[in-house]
This record gives C-alpha cells, structure tokens and sequence, in this order.
C-alpha cells in the first residue's frame, strides 16, 4: 500500500509530524471504522476520519434528517431536510475526501445484527442517544474484541472514554444497570447545545485516530466529563472491574441479549388496547374546546417548551412542580393532560388518578399530534 501523489498533497501536514508520518498516514489508510449513528456525535466523527484519511468508514443509521436535527448535526444540511441521514452523510464525506470508502448500513442495531454488523471493522464509535443501544454495542464489543470509542451528550455535558480495550473497563464496569425508564431525558425532552457535540464528537474521532496510529495515551481507564457551561473538564479514573458480567474474569453475559429488556423499556402499547379510559385523541379534545364544554386542558412541559408552541387555553405546570402544586386542580375533575408527544404526561396521569383526579385523560401523542391533525400553524420543535 502506497500514497499517490495527491495524497501526499492531501495528508502532508500529517506526513510532516513525526507521530504520524508516513507509516501513521498508512494505517489510517488501512483502517476501518464504523459509526453508530449519523447524528450529533456521528457527523463530527464521521467528516474528521474521512478528513484524516481512514480508508473505510461505516456509518450505521435508519433515520431521515429534520429540521430539528440541522442545529449541531452538521453533517447534513437544509436541502438534505426528508432524505435518508445514510445518503446525506455519504455524499457530505464523498464530497470531502473522495479517497475514502463509504458504507452505509440502513438498520436499526439490534442483537440479532450488531455482531455481524460490527466484525467487519477495527474500531467502533458509539454516537447513540439510548441506553438499549449503547448496552448493545458495549457487550459486542468485548464479545468481539473491539475498542468502543464512547461520547455522550446532554444539555451543556459531555462524557467521553475508550472501552472494551485489552486489560481496560467496558461500559458496563462504569454502569453496571441501567437508569430506571424516564429518570434520564432524552435530548429531544431536555435538549442539547448544538455546540456540544462537535466538542465531544471531535474528541472521539481524535481517540480513533490515535488507536489506530498507536501513539499518545487514549482515553482507556479514564473517563472524561466536559461542562459546556464552566468550560472545564473533568476526569475520573476507571477500572476494570473482575466481577463485571461481560468482560470481568468469569463473564456471564457471554451472547448478546434482549436490551430493551434489560433497560426496562417495555413497548409502546397498541392504539387498539382498550386505553379510553386513561386517553384521549386531539380530535376528540378539538370538538371540546369547540363545543365549549369546560374541559380543563394542563401542559405539563417546561416553560421554556410552553413559549415555543401551546394549545389555546391550557395551563402550564411542569411535570417536576406539579406534585407540589395539586391544590391549583382543585375542582379540575375533567382535565386533559399534555406534553410534547405523550410520555411525561402519561406519568403525570398517573399521579393524579392517585392523587383522586381520576377523570384526567392524557392526550395521546401530546402537541405534535395536536399540530399534525388540529393545528398546522404551530411550530414543531
């Protein structure tokens, strides 16, 4: 393997540092990577590997890209708004060095593809949002041999490793269970700076390319914390631990497993299962708000969300303030109750058929339903 002359020209102010050279140009040529994820931490990674000359880059997605997406996933652009995130990705990195190999993978990772998905190639990047995923990628990796190059974001917060190395923790080492369902928001329910992933999508390529080079000190039994805010970084030691059920000295997870299970995320019940008593639909509640028939419709979304967009009439208590704040429903019996698509006010429901608010409906699909089927005018956000 050799590089042409324009990619001497290409590479040259790699081929100039000693750390990287010629040999080092040769073993990113050489390389291969996959991504999990063509999103916030999946753009900055995918665009610096292709940058820096990793010869086969992977990129495993089954998203389209959104408006809402346009805000830090940079990869993609606005005409690229309705088209497969996997084609806008592919043609933004051939465009960009078109020396590199491409492949896209139009599937969702489950247990019954990660392993083959991911053998084919010397070092993984996780840039999911979900704990299911990041499990499952965690545990192929160790079962496969492969080093998990790790980033997640949130708000202002960042946190980046290396795991499943030789002798180094997996993620499993550092979390051993799963937060319980609905205790971490995602970034669609608590956003992200659009910052933020180019900071730690960045560090992650950079840990890729110093695996695969050999050179420096990767983040392996470290573990990084970013705070956006502060502009400070933070590091924690890590190690691996021996009673670890994927990679300790006696593992016990051995095949990949049912995630979702494990993470306690139970599926989405069916609109053909008797739900009437606990929803209702945003047609039956327009007809309502029509007829004037004095229901009592509570947004219990964040006040920042409430500015954005909101249904006419409604009363904002946040989810977190609203079992302090009971004794304003007194007298609402028949209440309505809405988030942004109908997960924190399923649980707000609840709480209040306990508290004896037991006519309170939650609207099914919260306010984007609302826009999508009463009100078109609103903003989605």
């Amino acid at each position: 393997m050799r590089l042409s002359n324009e990619e001497v020209a290409r590479y040259s102010r790699h081929l100039i540092m000693p750390e990287v050279g010629m040999d080092g140009q040769l073993k990113l040529k050489a390389a291969s990577v996959l991504c999990i994820g063509a999103g916030g931490l999946g753009s900055p990674v995918a665009m610096y590997l292709a940058a820096a000359g990793v010869g086969r880059i992977g990129i495993v997605d089954f998203d389209v890209v959104d408006h809402s997406n346009l805000q830090r996933q940079v990869i993609h652009a606005t005409p690229d708004v309705g088209r497969p995130k996997l084609d806008s990705a592919r043609d933004r990195l051939n465009a960009l060095n078109p020396e590199v190999e491409v492949e896209t993978h139009d599937v969702a990772l489950s247990s019954e593809n990660a392993l083959e998905l991911l053998v084919g190639y010397d070092i993984i990047v996780d840039g999911t949002d979900n704990f299911p995923t990041r499990y499952l990628v965690n545990d192929a990796c160790v079962i496969l041999g492969k080093p998990n190059v790790y980033g997640s974001i949130f708000r202002f917060e960042g946190q980046a490793s290396v795991f499943a190395t030789k002798d180094g923790p997996c993620y499993r080492c550092l979390y051993p269970e799963p937060p319980p369902p609905g205790l971490v928001p995602s970034c669609a329910e608590g956003g992200v700076l659009g910052i933020l992933p180019g900071v730690i999508g960045t560090i992650q390529a950079t840990e890729t390319v110093k695996l695969i080079i050999g050179v420096g000190e990767p983040l392996v039994n470290r573990f990084m914390i970013y705070d956006a805010l502060r502009m400070r970084f933070r590091e924690l030691k890590l190690r691996r631990d021996p009673e670890c059920p994927v990679c300790g000295d006696n593992p016990t997870v051995t095949e990949l497993i049912d995630y979702e299970q494990f993470c306690g995320i139970t599926p989405a019940v069916s609109v053909t299962e008797p739900t009437a008593g606990v929803e209702t639909t945003v047609e039956e509640l327009k007809t309502r708000l029509d007829r004037a028939d004095g229901v009592f419709i509570l947004d219990v979304r964040e006040q920042q969300e409430f500015q954005i967009c909101r249904i006419p009439s409604s009363t904002l208590i946040p989810l977190g303030d609203l079992p302090h704040r009971l004794v304003e429903l007194e007298g609402r019996d028949d209440m309505v109750v809405h988030c942004k698509s109908g997960a924190r006010s399923a649980k707000a429901v609840k709480l209040l058929h306990k508290a004896g608010f037991v006519k309170a409906k939650n609207l099914r699909g919260g306010i984007l339903a609302w826009i999508d089927e009463v009100d078109p005018s609103l903003p989605k956000y």
